[in-house]
């Protein structure tokens, strides 16, 4: 399975989750001057808008999905959350959150959500 495919899967994992869990899909893969957002959904509960980073790997070979967010990732993702906002015309606070998805072969996928993690 080629790496795009990968982050393809991960990614649509990860909506499936976010929607399992009462947030609201309002953007998938943004892209502004200042980069890209995987997910923008809005949590049901608390009506919050996050900006969703999706890391996906095969196994931990590479590392835990985690490692690969980075003070530059975040500048970035915050970046691009002021983009999105202004977009938007939303004055209001996004937050940031990842979630790590790690392919276990035939098995379930392991998913973990890191929430606001600004």
């Amino acid at each position: 399975m080629a790496n795009q495919d990968v982050g393809r899967d991960g990614e649509n994992l990860a909506v499936e989750y976010l929607s399992a869990h009462g947030f609201e899909i309002v953007e998938r893969n943004w892209r502004c001057i200042a980069g890209e957002v995987d997910i923008i959904a809005r949590d049901g509960t608390t009506g919050v808008i996050a900006m969703v980073e999706v890391k996906t790997r095969r196994g931990l070979l590479a590392g835990h999905p985690f490692e690969a967010i980075t003070a530059k990732k975040l500048a970035r993702m915050n970046a691009v959350g002021v983009h999105w906002r202004e977009q938007a015309g939303l004055h209001e606070r996004v937050q940031l959150d990842v979630i790590g998805i790690i392919l276990r072969g035939a098995g379930p996928a392991e998913i973990e959500h890191l929430r606001d993690i600004s």
